[in-house]
């Protein structure tokens, strides 16, 4: 035997009292760290997780806008008029999920404003006919990110 499992074998817990019978169930100390532990397990990760999995977000959420970001799918496009970029921005609330319609704008190309879906999310394409970067941000129900995103026409 390893030292490990000797040091838990020292350790056993006697469960008495079963009517007039006196039963003796024995748990080793190895074995009542598995289960201490299957319990944390649960609590910290299965749990938290079905619990979000029934609760939905729905407009009525909190965004939290420390959550919430912009994100390019396609940065960089001709500078033709016709080429576009595209842009996503997310309204995230504070447990991490999307929150549906929420009034989006994005500023930097012009004035483009959305409704956000039931993912949280908002796409914008955008497209110039100028050569150029352009320094994109956005607000949500007219709170900042606080988050930039460069898209680029050549």
């Amino acid at each position: 035997m390893r030292y490990f499992d000797v040091c838990f074998f020292n350790f056993v817990l006697l469960f008495t009292k079963m009517k007039d019978i006196k039963k003796k169930i024995i748990i080793t100390g190895s074995s009542f760290l598995v289960v201490i532990v299957f319990i944390f397990y649960l609590a910290s990760f299965v749990v938290p997780k079905i619990l979000t999995t029934v609760s939905k977000a729905n407009a009525t959420t909190k965004v939290s806008i420390k959550n919430s970001f912009i994100i390019g799918e396609k940065i960089m496009a001709k500078a033709d008029g016709v080429e576009e970029c595209v842009v996503d921005v997310f309204a995230i609330d504070a447990d991490g999920k999307g929150v549906a319609g929420k009034q989006v704008q994005l500023m930097g190309l012009g004035d483009n404003t959305g409704v956000t879906d039931n993912l949280g999310k908002t796409t914008f394409k955008l497209n110039s006919s100028v050569a150029k970067q352009y320094e994109l941000t956005a607000t949500v129900n007219g709170a900042a990110l606080g988050k930039t995103l460069t898209v680029t026409f050549r």
